[in-house]
């Protein structure tokens, strides 16, 4: 994701939403100020995470989701913030 995320609770959100949905996976800050998310479910539910996304929380301004089918070995039991 890319625009003015930083700052405003974005990783906290998506966090909240996720588990909301029961999609599993994590957040992080990149250095180059994007967040890179990983969020493995449903396709439904990790559909409507990025629809929510989209959006963001009350001062966030999204430019951009970029969006990519990751089959990766990796198995998250849960989501959380990777700091």
């Amino acid at each position: 994701m890319t625009g003015r995320v930083q700052g405003v609770w974005f990783r906290a959100f998506v966090r909240t939403t996720a588990i909301g949905l029961e999609v599993n996976g994590y957040v992080e800050n990149l250095p180059d100020g994007r967040v890179h998310l990983v969020a493995t479910g449903p396709a439904e539910r990790v559909n409507a995470l990025l629809e929510a996304l989209k959006e963001g929380p009350p001062g966030a301004e999204v430019e951009a989701v970029e969006a990519r089918v990751y089959d990766g070995p990796e198995t998250f039991l849960e989501f959380h913030i990777r700091h």
